[in-house]
């Protein structure tokens, strides 16, 4: 034990460590019971027992093995009392044991004392098993996420309703579902085998990738950034990244979020005003983030799989490592989106390639590919198809045709910060400047 603290100082190491040990402590906890809702309760009782006794024993060397005997204890208690049968007495004695045999120390106390002995065997498989548990195909989409913040990540019921925008009683109702269909299903808590891995790994990534990008640019609601769920997913990243070291697109995802999150600061103005990339002062870029990412995509490469995620990060580390918006390199970038294009061909791609040919080949060339996509139809409502064609013809010195899609994108804009930003974007087609 170290010495103890003040409680604001306490708070703050709890705070510290449950960011990092809460999935942890949770994953081995549900391994152990195969009660989520047991795993959950225990971990929660465990850090508010830490709150209580860490101000006066001094926090504990090793403050995640403290933890996870003292949930898992907790756990064997609640077992007992429940118990029906002898069947549920031999589950809770099992459970006693296992506790006893990773913490080193007998009875039902809270680690203490013990905690360096507890034995960290098996548990980043724990929470592997726990994140491809959450991410598991037969669960909704939208259900994988709000599992995945919840157990993982530690966010409360309300947090994660706030997050998307739905009601806490909605949220917890959908949470609900997603832990009964994994029990009544049968929904195995394990790493799946070599087989369906390719298909169970693009769901948990998929699972991250979106958790970034509604932070990083929020579908709804007033504000363009939720640095909270930007957080969740770089730290997510890092952990699926660090417990599959040969998977490359694990690599490339956790690039591609570094490189993006590296620019967070410039992205909006003092007013909190988007600010476009061509604009953005580079020298509030996090340099170490960006090197970081780099470093990240280059390792993932050398496994010579190139996936989506690792082409996407290519992309960003075009943007972010170019010293001035004149030097980035769009021939380099639309040739990546050519190859992005073949991986996944969708119509959101296409658009990001026909902004990349535009800034390569010039706006007549980036205009060509706009209106393909327009005759397809299948970004009908998506407001960046008429930004997009917007500036394009603005470049072009078409004010009024220019000045129409800016109209048409700020009725489709879902932020109140985007419609501002194209808002001006209009003002600037239809005055002197633009004519």
């Amino acid at each position: 034990m170290t010495a103890g603290g003040g409680s604001g100082e306490v708070e703050a190491v709890v705070a510290g460590v449950f960011r990092e040990e809460w999935g942890r402590i949770v994953a081995t906890l549900i391994g152990l019971t195969g009660d989520w809702d047991l795993a959950e309760e225990c971990a929660q009782d465990a850090f508010a027992r830490a709150l209580q006794r860490w101000p006066y024993d001094g926090v504990p060397r090793n403050p995640g093995a403290w933890l996870t005997v003292t949930a898992r204890n907790r756990a064997v208690d609640l077992l007992r009392r429940k118990a029906v049968g002898a069947a549920k007495l031999r589950e809770a004695a099992l459970l006693e044991a296992a506790a006893g045999r990773g913490s080193g120390a007998g009875g039902h106390g809270d680690g203490d004392g013990e905690e360096g002995r507890e034995a960290d065997a098996g548990v980043p498989d724990d929470r592997l098993r726990l994140m491809f548990t959450c991410c598991h195909p037969a669960l909704a989409f939208e259900a994988r996420v709000a599992l995945t913040l919840r157990t993982l990540a530690g966010l409360t019921t309300a947090e994660i309703a706030r997050a998307f925008l739905v009601s806490e009683e909605t949220m917890s109702k959908r949470l609900t579902r997603a832990k009964n269909k994994i029990r009544n299903a049968g929904v195995p808590y394990r790493v799946p085998p070599a087989r369906l891995l390719p298909e169970r790994t693009a769901s948990v990534l998929g699972v991250l990738y979106l958790l970034f990008n509604e932070g990083y640019a929020a579908g709804s609601g007033a504000d363009l950034l939720r640095r909270d769920l930007t957080a969740e997913a770089v730290r997510l990243a890092r952990l699926l990244a660090r417990l599959m070291p040969d998977e490359p697109e694990a690599g490339g995802l956790l690039a591609l979020m570094l490189l993006h999150d590296a620019r967070r600061t410039a992205r909006l103005d003092a007013a909190g005003e988007p600010v476009p990339l061509e604009e953005q002062d580079r020298t509030r870029w996090d340099a170490a983030a960006i090197a970081e990412g780099v470093r990240v995509l280059e390792d993932a490469l050398l496994r010579r799989r190139p996936g989506p995620y690792q082409v996407q990060a290519a992309i960003a580390a075009c943007h972010a490592t170019a010293a001035t918006a004149a030097e980035t390199d769009w021939a380099q970038i639309a040739a990546l989106y050519g190859v992005l294009s073949r991986l996944v061909p969708s119509a959101v791609v296409g658009l990001n390639r026909a902004v990349a040919v535009g800034m390569a080949e010039g706006p007549a060339a980036g205009l060509a590919l706009v209106e393909r996509l327009e005759a397809a139809g299948e970004l009908g409502g998506y407001h960046l198809l008429p930004a997009t064609r917007a500036d394009l013809l603005r470049r072009l010195g078409r004010a009024d045709e220019a000045a129409a899609a800016y109209r048409a994108a700020i009725g489709l804009a879902p932020t109140g910060a985007e419609r501002r930003y194209l808002a001006r974007r209009l003002t600037e087609a239809t005055g002197p400047r633009a004519l």
